[in-house]
């Protein structure tokens, strides 16, 4: 019988059907099982979300591994290179929570755009700051999309019912993709110069770590939004801290971080910062999603 190691939590329907499959599954406890690369050994497969990390020590202690699924999109954290090597096969469930993540930007903007945050905490201390929260529209305002895959296509239909004007950005051909959703092809520094909300979809790898960094942050608007829904580490927080404290930007909607948590919370605790515990794919509906395809892809994986 085939093993499965699901190291990080998944739907307890998908566990089921799992083991449904005639496939036996052990599901890690992370402070009681100690290292995986102990307790990789006689396992087919592991599941992982973004907490567990399966570096090339963890493929190299493995000696049945077969396929690694990620419950989720990014790779950043499967040495897929260690993984290649030694022929066991990656895969992701990327088109699970892409509508969880649009919505999620949208949930950033507004939040930003009408001051939410603070007009909630200053309720519930018994404040009637009405003038003093007065917000913006985001109609006829510019998006601007960087990276236009699932994620980034969701956002700016999202965008276009909001009746705004949407620049796109990738590194890939993205012409038909904007034409579909009506969007403005562009390059990052028009994006970087024009759009009023610069909305981040780009995964985490070598040419993409710190890309909106103190020069990119002096080019945008002082009027102009970022929000950061991809991963932490695309973002230069340094460089974005001192860049709001500067004034150079009118706030962010951040929710990922390079350190998860972070171990430094001056940029989370800043006022025009709203921020979240990396919820994006964080939905009942989402979450469905992703165990049913983590499903597919573990059975069919090991067929």
């Amino acid at each position: 019988m085939k093993r499965v190691l699901i190291a990080d939590p998944i739907e307890e329907s998908a566990v089921a059907k799992i083991k449904a499959a005639g496939l036996e599954v052990v599901v890690r406890n992370a402070e009681k099982d100690g290292p995986i690369e102990k307790q990789i050994k006689g396992f087919d497969c592991v599941v992982v979300r973004s907490a567990t990390k399966i570096t090339k020590e963890v493929i190299d202690a493995a000696d049945k591994l077969k396929l690694v699924v990620r419950a989720g999109v990014g790779l950043d954290n499967v040495d897929k290179k260690a993984a290649d090597a030694k022929g066991v096969v990656v895969q992701n469930t990327p088109e699970a929570p892409t509508v969880s993540v649009a919505e999620m930007v949208f949930s950033l903007m507004l939040s930003l755009a009408r001051n939410i945050t603070q007009a909630d905490s200053s309720m519930k201390a018994g404040r009637w700051d009405k003038k003093k929260l007065s917000g913006t529209e985001l109609w006829q305002k510019t998006i601007g999309i960087v990276g236009l895959g699932r994620i980034g296509m969701e956002v700016g239909k999202r965008a276009k019912a909001f009746g705004m004007n949407v620049l796109a950005y990738d590194v890939i051909d993205i012409g038909k993709a904007c034409k579909e959703i009506g969007a403005k092809k562009a390059d990052l520094n028009t994006i970087l110069e024009k759009a009023d909300y610069i909305t981040l979809h780009v995964p985490m790898l070598p040419q993409t770590k710190g890309m909106i960094a103190e020069k990119e942050l002096k080019k945008m608007k002082k009027t102009a939004f970022l929000i950061n829904t991809a991963r932490g580490g695309v973002v230069d927080e340094k460089a974005l801290l001192d860049a709001l404290n500067a004034g150079l930007i009118a706030g962010a909607g951040l929710d990922v971080f390079e350190n998860e948590p972070p171990t430094d919370w001056q940029l989370v605790k800043h006022p025009k910062v709203v921020a979240a515990p990396h919820l994006s794919s964080s939905t009942e509906e989402g979450q469905v999603r992703i165990g049913e395809l983590t499903v597919q892809k573990v059975i069919n994986g090991l067929k």
